[in-house]
């Protein structure tokens, strides 16, 4: 059985992962990306034969 102590240390563990893992997605998402400008418009599909 997992005692209360280990649960307590998982989330911890865990907690701290989510929180790092956050910070580097904002670091490398190109959306967050201030310096250049991206397109924002709807995609479309070409009938191409």
């Amino acid at each position: 059985m997992i005692s209360e102590d280990k649960v307590t240390e998982i989330f911890c563990i865990m907690d701290e992962f989510c929180k790092n893992f956050a910070s580097e997605c904002e670091k490398n998402l190109l959306l967050t990306d201030k310096d250049h400008r991206h397109r924002n418009r709807n995609g479309q599909l070409s009938h191409t034969r």
